[in-house]
């Protein structure tokens, strides 16, 4: 095998510039689609903690059966008991995967500074809970103010532009308003703890985050409608939805399990956005280096056509013939990845060295541009692209190994 290797080595030296275009096209191709994998890998991670951490989604968030449909239209009933809260956290925090398991109560309304009112969104939290299911997020997106504590239970957290409207700075006083279950109007006294930015265009000029027991005061309730569970790891959001459901269940309480990704619909529709995008230059890069080898191989042919007639009158059959082209467009595509890699860790240290940010759409803020490396992605390209470029010289090489000998020897 080595003595193939080395011939199938000189025969692609042979023509240098035909052969170098060709690793280029290889190189290329495949320095484009792991940079681009690299930068999904990084945008994937940075959505998902920001679902997870950044909108407080947690990896599960357990309803009562029926609220996802009817919740809207009458709370009080799929809300869940202070009972039902303590022991839905108790058999979660049993699971070995789940770290923390919150209530959450969710409200709306209005808000006001006394001379102006604008509408809010606000999730009812539990101080702690909530630092501890934020974790690293919280020093990418800090708050300014000294932010929620349980012993001021009035004290809210508002988004950025929320507060520049009312014209409210932490330390700043504020009323919400909103409707109890039972539809009676209800106000309360704010104080601004803390500001924060959401992240999001969409929600930064709305959310507010209330201590828990501040929201269940505004709605006159006891209940809470979810509890936010919190995982060791994001791998295990499946396994541990259905352990989840089955334990709940068999303890007799009737529950829906959402995932993070299919409460946050930004990250699923931005992830089928990439995923779409890479196909297509997956596909551009799959066409580009399966026409160069083909291209490299068939003209290889043409010019060793004599070569092979005398390798053939020498006793060497077709199938040597088949193995000795299928070896070159195989050392294209190993040569290919090896210089696509060399690339593709200059362009990554590069933008490493350079920090470049930008403003995605709907993102309040500039964001670093990071391009991951995944070693797992890059060996299953390499490997993808020398066999793509092996199976690209089979039709020249069948080709080669077809012609008659005495043909092939008089060619000019």
């Amino acid at each position: 095998m080595i003595k193939w290797i080395k011939i199938a080595l000189r025969n692609i030296l042979k023509n240098k510039r035909r052969s170098f275009v060709t690793l280029l096209a290889i190189a290329m191709g495949f320095a484009a689609v792991s940079l681009f994998g690299g930068y999904t890998d990084n945008t994937y991670k940075g959505l998902r903690n920001s679902a997870v951490r950044g909108e407080g989604l947690g990896h599960l968030t357990i309803y009562k059966e029926g609220w996802l449909e009817k919740g809207k239209i009458d709370p009080d009933k799929y809300m869940f008991s202070q009972e039902e809260l303590q022991r839905i956290s108790d058999l979660a925090e049993e699971d070995e995967d789940v770290i923390l398991a919150t209530p959450r109560l969710y409200i709306s309304g209005l808000v006001s500074n006394g001379r102006t009112s604008t509408i809010f969104l606000a999730n009812g939290v539990i101080p702690r809970d909530e630092k501890t299911i934020r974790g690293a997020w919280a020093s990418f997106r800090p708050v300014k103010g000294e932010g929620l504590d349980e012993k001021k239970s009035y004290g809210v957290e508002m988004g950025e532009d929320l507060a520049k409207h009312l014209d409210l700075k932490p330390g700043g006083y504020g009323v919400i308003m909103a409707t109890t279950l039972d539809g009676q109007m209800n106000a309360l006294d704010i104080e601004v703890a803390g500001v924060y930015d959401t992240g999001s265009d969409a929600t930064n000029d709305k959310y507010i985050r209330v201590p828990f027991t501040f929201a269940q005061s505004l709605y006159d309730t006891e209940k809470a409608d979810r509890v936010v569970v919190l995982l060791d790891s994001w791998n295990n959001t499946e396994a541990a939805r259905k352990r989840l459901l089955g334990k709940l269940s068999e303890n007799g309480l009737n529950c829906e399990i959402k995932t993070w990704n299919e409460l946050s619909l930004f990250y699923s529709k931005v992830k089928g956005m990439f995923d779409m995008i890479f196909m297509f230059i997956f596909s551009i890069v799959f066409i580009i280096v399966i026409m160069s080898v083909v291209n490299t191989m068939g003209m290889a042919v043409l010019e060793r056509t004599r070569e092979i007639g005398t390798l053939r009158a020498l006793g060497l059959k077709r199938r040597g013939v088949s193995l000795l082209f299928a070896i070159e467009g195989a050392m294209l595509g190993f040569l290919g990845t090896i210089l696509g890699i060399v690339l593709n860790v200059i362009v990554w240290a590069v933008i490493r060295v350079a920090h470049p940010t930008y403003i995605p759409p709907g993102i309040s803020t500039a964001v670093p541009l990071i391009v991951n490396l995944v070693p797992q992605s890059m060996l299953t390209l390499t490997v993808f692209l020398i066999l793509l470029s092996l199976i690209a010289a089979i039709m020249p090489a069948r080709r080669a190994a077809r012609q008659n000998v005495v043909d092939a020897l008089g060619h000019v």
